[in-house]
């Protein structure tokens, strides 16, 4: 049983949703966001909007339809939140000579390949670099600025032994031992 998806979600001051053919759309003051409610994904469940909440019902007892209820109410949370408040992903560029910058709507990055790597920004993404090795990237839609993030991490993962590449900012990489120490310490 879902306790989550039962639970109507509530549209603060100034945020409005309505229901359009198949496509719930919600609209605050950062943006507005779409979801595809009518989707064949999405078929198990019903969504309505009314009394200034949307509550996510669903169309029969199974196991589809149960996990479907949590999942497009969570979708829908999200997207309150995100028209509300706005997400935001900060990564850090660690390494010597490793550097980002902005050129308009191009993320340079120089991450110790023969070649600078120019990442395009993708619509509704905004990115900010702080001393060239921070990078900010916010947005209305979380998994947009999460995919976007985890793609700028892709370019260089950060690597075990020196720490070099980029990461999280509350990311953790755990350090291993290089060849020359580990070979000192055991005696021959």
């Amino acid at each position: 049983m879902s306790r989550i998806g039962k639970r109507p979600v509530v549209l603060p001051k100034g945020v409005t949703a309505k229901i359009e053919g198949d496509v719930l759309s919600v609209k605050g003051p950062k943006g507005e966001l779409k979801l595809p409610v009518g989707e064949e994904i999405y078929r198990a469940v019903e969504t309505k909007v009314a009394d200034g909440s949307v509550a996510v019902t669903r169309r029969e007892e199974s196991r589809l339809s149960r996990t479907q209820q949590g999942l497009v109410r969570a979708l829908i949370q999200n997207m309150v939140v995100g028209v509300t408040e706005g997400y935001t992903r900060t990564l850090d560029v660690v390494g010597v000579g490793y550097k980002a910058e902005l050129k308009g709507k191009v993320l340079n990055l120089a991450l110790g390949f023969s070649h600078p790597i120019d990442f395009p920004l993708p619509e509704g993404i905004q990115v900010t670099v702080d001393k060239q090795t921070r990078i900010v990237v916010t947005g209305t839609d979380k998994k947009l600025v999460g995919e976007t993030a985890a793609r700028i991490r892709r370019f260089r993962p950060p690597e075990p032994y020196k720490g070099k590449g980029v990461r999280y900012a509350d990311e953790y990489v755990r350090r291993k031992v290089g060849k020359a120490a580990a070979g000192a310490s055991s005696g021959g």
